[in-house]
């Protein structure tokens, strides 16, 4: 089963109080062997919240060390329109483009889970990990 790897999963610190829980679950999903699957838009996403709130150290990490475990799809202009639509159709101040745009891709490819602590995957029907 491939697992969708989101932004709010990876930018966990030390301070949160799922940081633990998360970080049990990644090691796990690379354990396990798992295939973890990711969009550009997640990479565009966590880098400019890394970098704000870490320093480009923080985002050479990521590039060295996490990047390299996920299968990433690049969206095309099609996807994009039809996340923008789905956007502006659920009228929803705290949904984003890049929830919409995760969504959208993970039931295009049918997956059903997400590594996320981010309630909207949950309340958009897919499986959240660590529950």
């Amino acid at each position: 089963m491939t697992t969708f790897v989101d932004t709010s999963a990876i930018l966990l610190n030390a301070a949160d109080e799922e940081h633990s829980r998360a970080a049990a679950t990644y090691r796990n999903l690379l354990e396990t062997g798992e295939p973890l699957f990711s969009t550009n838009y997640i990479l565009v996403e966590t880098i400019a919240l890394l970098q704000r709130r870490l320093g480009i150290a923080a985002v050479s990490t990521f590039q060295s060390d996490i990047l390299p475990t996920l299968d990433v799809e690049w969206l095309t202009e099609e996807s994009h329109q039809a996340a923008m639509a789905d956007l502006l159709a659920a009228s929803r101040r705290r949904l984003s483009l890049v929830d919409c745009s995760s969504f959208l891709v993970m039931k295009r490819r049918g997956i059903t889970r997400a590594f996320a602590v981010d309630p909207h995957f949950g309340e958009h029907g897919f499986q959240q990990i660590p529950e």
